[in-house]
């Protein structure tokens, strides 16, 4: 079996979420490209919360890095020219949560994770409001 179909058979799971995100990525405005990363960070940060709780520490480390990226990445997108003081708040969330994840990154508490996932996952709830879905 090739590397590629041996990686697929190690984690068939994780293969389809990539795939799945690349599909819903490929092809989104903007303001999708957005809900989608939240969608990713909120279920990275929940998995990274049970990873820590359970001291799955491969599982924490990947998810850790995975959330902090999306967090650099929903940063880097924002407008602050156009957003005005909304783009600086979300800046200074983005930023907090990202040194909340690092923080907790060294420890086996769950809670950090999951704060930040809710409060992720209220932005994204207004996000979704917004935009009409």
């Amino acid at each position: 079996m090739g590397a590629y179909a041996s990686r697929i058979g190690r984690d068939p799971e994780a293969t389809y979420r990539q795939i799945d995100a690349a599909g819903r990525t490929g092809e989104a405005d903007p303001h999708a490209l957005v809900q989608v990363l939240y969608e990713e960070l909120v279920r990275a940060l929940r998995v990274t919360a049970w990873a820590a709780e359970h001291r799955q520490l491969r599982v924490r480390s990947e998810k850790a890095t995975r959330s902090i990226a999306i967090l650099f990445a929903l940063e880097s997108g924002l407008d602050f020219e156009r957003g005005g003081e909304v783009s600086k708040t979300l800046a200074r969330l983005y930023q907090g949560a990202r040194q909340t994840v690092i923080n907790a990154s060294l420890g086996h508490d769950p809670a950090p994770f999951v704060e930040v996932a809710d409060n992720i996952e209220e932005i994204a709830e207004a996000w979704r409001q917004v935009r009409g879905g």
